[in-house]
Protein backbone atom coordinates (compact mmCIF):
# COMPACT_ATOMS: atom_id res chain seq x y z
CA UNK A 1 0.00 0.00 0.00
CA UNK A 2 2.95 2.13 0.50
CA UNK A 3 3.48 2.33 -3.01
CA UNK A 4 0.02 3.86 -3.80
CA UNK A 5 0.20 6.08 -0.85
CA UNK A 6 3.82 7.47 -2.56
CA UNK A 7 2.47 7.24 -6.23
CA UNK A 8 -0.97 9.45 -4.89
CA UNK A 9 1.46 11.97 -3.04
CA UNK A 10 3.68 12.56 -6.57
CA UNK A 11 0.20 13.28 -8.38
CA UNK A 12 -0.68 15.82 -5.65
CA UNK A 13 2.76 17.40 -5.28
CA UNK A 14 3.09 17.67 -9.18
CA UNK A 15 -0.65 19.09 -9.18
CA UNK A 16 0.47 22.14 -6.37
CA UNK A 17 3.86 22.15 -8.29
CA UNK A 18 1.26 23.12 -11.66
CA UNK A 19 -1.06 25.21 -10.29
CA UNK A 20 1.56 27.19 -8.50
CA UNK A 21 3.17 27.62 -11.73
CA UNK A 22 -0.30 28.79 -13.61
CA UNK A 23 -0.62 31.19 -11.21
CA UNK A 24 2.80 32.86 -11.34
CA UNK A 25 2.47 32.54 -15.34
CA UNK A 26 -0.74 34.48 -14.90
CA UNK A 27 0.13 37.14 -12.64
CA UNK A 28 3.35 37.57 -15.06
CA UNK A 29 1.38 37.83 -17.83
CA UNK A 30 -1.06 40.47 -16.16
CA UNK A 31 1.81 42.43 -15.58
CA UNK A 32 3.02 42.51 -19.29
CA UNK A 33 -0.20 43.00 -20.44
CA UNK A 34 -0.58 46.40 -18.16
CA UNK A 35 2.63 47.82 -18.88
CA UNK A 36 1.75 46.74 -22.84
CA UNK A 37 -1.92 48.30 -22.35
CA UNK A 38 -0.53 51.50 -20.30
CA UNK A 39 2.30 52.51 -23.26
CA UNK A 40 -1.41 52.50 -25.98
CA UNK A 41 -2.58 54.71 -23.03
CA UNK A 42 -0.22 56.89 -23.30
CA UNK A 43 1.59 56.25 -19.47
CA UNK A 44 4.54 56.16 -18.48
CA UNK A 45 7.11 55.13 -15.80
CA UNK A 46 5.44 55.15 -12.58
CA UNK A 47 2.05 55.39 -13.93
CA UNK A 48 2.72 52.82 -15.96
CA UNK A 49 3.73 50.32 -13.03
CA UNK A 50 0.53 51.65 -11.25
CA UNK A 51 -1.60 50.86 -14.11
CA UNK A 52 0.12 46.86 -14.23
CA UNK A 53 -1.12 46.42 -10.74
CA UNK A 54 -4.19 47.16 -11.45
CA UNK A 55 -4.38 45.18 -14.64
CA UNK A 56 -3.24 41.81 -11.98
CA UNK A 57 -5.56 42.89 -9.50
CA UNK A 58 -8.53 42.76 -12.03
CA UNK A 59 -7.17 38.71 -12.45
CA UNK A 60 -8.63 38.39 -8.94
CA UNK A 61 -12.19 39.48 -9.57
CA UNK A 62 -13.24 35.87 -11.06
CA UNK A 63 -12.10 32.60 -12.60
CA UNK A 64 -10.95 33.00 -15.63
CA UNK A 65 -9.30 35.92 -17.80
CA UNK A 66 -12.39 37.66 -18.48
CA UNK A 67 -12.05 39.74 -15.56
CA UNK A 68 -8.46 41.11 -17.47
CA UNK A 69 -9.70 41.64 -20.62
CA UNK A 70 -13.18 43.70 -19.27
CA UNK A 71 -10.90 45.68 -17.47
CA UNK A 72 -8.49 46.49 -20.72
CA UNK A 73 -11.54 46.82 -23.41
CA UNK A 74 -13.12 49.16 -21.01
CA UNK A 75 -10.04 51.14 -20.78
CA UNK A 76 -8.99 51.33 -24.50
CA UNK A 77 -12.73 52.13 -24.90
CA UNK A 78 -12.78 54.67 -22.90
CA UNK A 79 -9.49 56.37 -24.09
CA UNK A 80 -10.30 55.52 -27.92
CA UNK A 81 -7.29 53.08 -27.98
CA UNK A 82 -8.02 50.94 -31.49
CA UNK A 83 -7.87 46.62 -30.48
CA UNK A 84 -10.19 45.20 -31.72
CA UNK A 85 -11.33 42.20 -28.74
CA UNK A 86 -9.26 39.69 -31.11
CA UNK A 87 -5.85 41.83 -31.16
CA UNK A 88 -6.33 41.97 -27.47
CA UNK A 89 -7.19 38.35 -26.62
CA UNK A 90 -4.57 37.15 -29.32
CA UNK A 91 -1.97 39.96 -27.37
CA UNK A 92 -3.13 38.01 -24.24
CA UNK A 93 -2.45 34.75 -25.31
CA UNK A 94 1.07 35.48 -26.41
CA UNK A 95 1.45 37.05 -23.36
CA UNK A 96 1.22 34.00 -21.44
CA UNK A 97 3.17 31.98 -23.71
CA UNK A 98 5.90 34.04 -22.90
CA UNK A 99 5.15 34.33 -19.21
CA UNK A 100 5.34 30.63 -19.23
CA UNK A 101 8.68 30.28 -21.01
CA UNK A 102 10.28 32.52 -18.47
CA UNK A 103 9.18 30.69 -15.47
CA UNK A 104 10.49 27.62 -17.11
CA UNK A 105 13.94 29.28 -17.83
CA UNK A 106 14.09 30.70 -14.47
Amino acid sequence: MSGMDERSEAYENKFAHDEELRFKAGARRNKMLGLWAAGLLGKEGEDAEAYAKEVVLADFEEAGDDDVFRKVRKDFDDAGVEQSDHQLRRHMDELMQKAIEQIRTE
